[in-house]
């Protein structure tokens, strides 16, 4: 069995390396049109050659996934300002995109928590439509659009988890086809367990991505071999090996905060079950520590006996 491991968004390794700048609605208005442009091209050209930053530290550490962020484009969604965030920008879009694809690093887009399709109110899915089309637009940019995905959670109950799952089903609808062919689902902390994500993502023939430290917080009825197992045939279609999202607790207290770390014990029952399946599987580690955290989880799994590591971030189990 391989594991693959990566993180999200930003190498704190590196200096001054954000790829998340931004610039508010409020301060855009007080702005000239000018300034507007000016500052709307700065911040992204900044986003840009930061994320070409962490694609080049990710090579050379040799880290095969990773999580671009999703504030590359300042206001890029927002209803008053709208802008073209690609031509301007299109040798970096895909410099990054060349580079991705010539190493073989696995990349996804996550969405903010109000990207949901689970709303009573109309606007909230179609809003949550324009999210998603512009992360689909920067895959594009990057030629990798058929390569990444786009991770979001079903959503809230509003008091009835029966019938908001329908309307889940009703309002994907709205979602052209080929975004939501790049589309995957995680369960969460509190709703919707992994069981119930499951049976969404067979119905709607969507990649299921568990969370394990969710699945802990929130736990199904179905046993986790089962649960893994049924998860990883809603990969086949895309052709990917099945992804899992890996953090701990901060403390028991705060059960479902994310720790700066990844306890090793915490995820090792998991870890059992995964070699049970003789499955392979990659990793993203969402620890606050973010590249210092995944590595540090490889070089602590490392170390037990029957585990090699066979790259910078790649550990194979005999």
């Amino acid at each position: 069995m391989i594991i693959r491991f990566g993180y999200v968004s930003t190498a704190i390794s590196l200096w001054e390396a954000s790829p998340s700048r931004t610039l508010t609605f409020t301060r855009y208005q007080k702005m000239s049109k000018a300034e507007r442009t000016d500052k709307l091209l700065a911040v992204t050209h900044e986003n840009l050659k930061s994320t070409e930053r962490m694609v080049h530290y990710n090579i050379a550490h040799e880290i095969p996934l990773y999580r671009f962020s999703s504030s590359i484009a300042p206001l890029a969604t927002h209803p008053e300002v709208k802008w073209d965030f690609v031509t301007p920008f299109r040798d970096q879009w895909r410099e990054i995109g060349r580079l991705v694809k010539a190493k073989g690093i696995r990349t996804s887009f996550h969405p903010n928590q109000y990207t949901l399709f689970t709303s009573p109110r109309p606007e909230v899915s179609d809003n949550a439509v324009i999210d998603m089309e512009y992360h689909y637009r920067m895959l594009e940019a990057m030629g990798l659009e058929n390569e990444g995905v786009i991770n979001i959670h079903i959503g809230g109950a509003y008091g009835n988890k029966e019938e908001t799952i329908l309307r889940f089903h009703e309002n994907l609808r709205k979602l052209p086809f080929e975004i939501k062919q790049r589309m995957t689902l995680e369960n969460d902390d509190k709703t919707y367990t992994g069981d119930e994500t499951l049976a969404a993502c067979q119905k709607e023939d969507i990649p299921f991505v568990f969370d394990y430290h969710h699945h802990m917080a929130n736990l199904g009825t179905m046993e986790l071999e089962k649960l893994l197992e049924l998860g990883f045939a809603t990969w086949e279609r895309i052709g990917l090996r099945p992804k899992i999202h890996i953090s701990s607790p901060k403390t028991e207290k705060a059960f479902r905060s994310h720790a700066d770390y990844v306890d090793a014990d915490f995820i090792l029952p998991l870890i059992d079950v995964l070699r049970s399946l003789g499955q392979d599987v990659d990793f993203m580690i969402e620890a606050k520590r973010k590249d210092q955290a995944a590595l540090t989880l490889v070089e602590d799994l490392s170390k037990i006996r029957g585990v090699k590591r066979i790259g910078g971030a790649t550990l194979q189990w005999k």
